[in-house]
């Protein structure tokens, strides 16, 4: 009768094989924040186009209207309170003008810095998929891929350094083929994830409050109702054009009567 010798897998090979499937665990949690973030911060730049183009002007037709009505009301009175009343609405004026026209002037001129495209070449050469030791790390460095060219696009300087640090730190301190490189590799990389997740998380949280996404949501809701809220922000501007040109019309009449 013979007999099999059953060889079991050491405990640095099991802790190895653990550690493997945490960070990928981890990754796959830190992939999909991203895929979420990406696509709503996607869904807040289509709507603030849309805000922008159907109120935003609007806005900024009012506001340089007002300014001219200020400006006539310092002219008429003279009064240092209608001088600073005229210079704070021209600032306005100005600040609406540039939220309404400057990010499409912006995005038809963008050309990155130089030094944004040697920190993304910087980067890329290290986590380009064809430098991949194995599948895995193949298909993570994909994701860290699509991340980088998301930063680059956004301009995001600090994100793209941190990759490269992060790239860095762990060659720099983990060398090696042994396990307990590789379970320190893993180790660095775990703690680089979750920073990561945590970040992202807070953005998250900060976007989620900001007055553009409380619009969106705003403008999800009166959708079920089966109202444009754009198009009744639209119609509310426009009407207050229409009350601040009364306003400027009569003003404008009475310094053509005072000679001012």
């Amino acid at each position: 009768m013979s007999s099999e010798i059953v060889l079991k897998p050491s405990p640095d090979a099991i802790s190895l094989a653990e550690r493997r499937e945490q960070l990928a665990a981890v990754r796959t949690q830190l992939a999909e924040l991203e895929a979420e973030l990406a696509q709503f911060r996607a869904q807040l730049k289509a709507f603030e186009g849309r805000y922008l183009r159907q109120v935003g002007v609007l806005y900024a037709e009012l506001d340089e209207l007002e300014a001219r009505i200020t400006e006539h009301e310092a002219s008429l009175y003279g009064s240092d309170a209608a001088k600073q009343r005229a210079e704070e609405a021209k600032q306005r004026a100005q600040e609406s003008h540039d939220a309404a026209f400057g990010e499409a002037r912006e995005a038809e001129e963008f050309d990155p810095p130089t030094s944004l495209k040697t920190l993304f070449r910087e980067v890329a050469k290290r986590i380009h998929p064809d430098f991949a030791r194995d599948d895995a790390e193949q298909q993570y460095f994909t994701l860290l891929m699509a991340r980088a060219n998301q930063a680059y696009r956004r301009g995001d300087t600090e994100m793209l350094q941190r990759m490269l640090d992060d790239h860095l730190e762990i060659n720099a301190v983990v060398a090696g083929e042994t396990t307990a490189a590789e379970l320190l590799r893993i180790s660095r990389q775990m703690q680089h994830a979750k920073r990561d997740i945590a970040s992202l998380e807070m953005e998250r949280y900060t976007l989620q409050g900001s007055e553009i996404a409380m619009m969106f949501h705003d403008a999800e809701r009166a959708a079920l109702e089966h109202r444009d809220l754009l198009t009744e922000l639209a119609v509310s501007v426009r009407e207050q054009i229409a009350e601040a040109q009364r306003r400027f019309d009569l003003i404008d009449r009475q310094i053509n009567v005072h000679g001012r």
